[in-house]
């Protein structure tokens, strides 16, 4: 953080790097997304609904797999974690009794990673899905927050900002309008939780900091949510 709040990027804290999305951009994929966030950059697609499940699915429910490509390199144990969390993640808005004993596979391609890595992946992922015309209950977006050494939150961190973070952690909210407003301290962290889907944290987080970084992702959410309804609605009419 440099004085007066800014970041080295010249961002404030609430400050979002500029957004993209490309609908469809793979032709042989069922459903695809670029998602960009800064320099973070990542290509997402969707083969499927395909029939049969996985070994140790429940083939009364569809089965959702990813398949996570870094940029450079092999396959390691961070990038497992990775497809790990979007299984789960996907799983939980996803409608998996519409289509049952079937597989839908998602495959995520790293283009580019300056910081908000995860939360870039899973908005390509939601908006890959969509495309698709896969059932979903609701949309997710997904947002990064860090908490630096002076105590203040950022948003949208870049990766040389989660290296010098104190600690920081990746959120994700349904897609809606929903944003804090209460002045009730205690009313707005349980409306805060109500609507988290999921919460990856990295390093030493104090519950203040944990609430802050709830409530500013919360806020930072209903931008995310009314891009990618823009975008979603962009590629629907084109489509007509």
């Amino acid at each position: 953080m440099m004085e007066g709040g800014s970041r080295a990027d010249g961002r404030n804290p609430n400050q979002l790097r500029p957004f993209t999305c490309t609908g469809n951009p793979l032709h042989r994929a069922h459903g695809s997304a670029r998602w960009a966030q800064g320099d973070t950059v990542v290509l997402a697609a969707v083969y499927g609904p395909k029939s049969g499940t996985r070994k140790g699915e429940n083939p009364e429910k569809a089965s959702i797999e990813v398949v996570w490509k870094p940029k450079t390199g092999q396959i390691g144990r961070q990038e497992r974690e990775y497809e790990m969390t979007l299984k789960r993640t996907l799983q939980s808005i996803c409608l998996l009794t519409v289509h049952p004993n079937t597989t839908t596979s998602v495959v995520l391609q790293v283009v580019g990673d300056d910081g908000s890595l995860m939360s870039c992946a899973i908005n390509a992922s939601c908006a890959a899905l969509a495309f698709a015309g896969i059932p979903m209950k609701h949309l997710a977006v997904a947002i990064s927050c860090g908490v630096m050494d002076n105590g203040v939150v950022i948003l949208d961190t870049s990766r040389a900002e989660e290296q010098q973070a104190r600690s920081f952690a990746h959120l994700v909210f349904p897609n809606s309008r929903k944003s804090v407003e209460s002045k009730d301290t205690t009313q707005r962290d349980e409306e805060s939780e109500r609507g988290l889907i999921t919460c990856i944290t990295h390093g030493a987080m104090s519950e203040d900091d944990y609430f802050n970084c709830i409530e500013r992702g919360v806020m930072a959410s209903s931008r995310i949510s009314d891009f990618m309804r823009k975008t979603l609605q962009k590629e629907a009419s084109r489509d007509a």
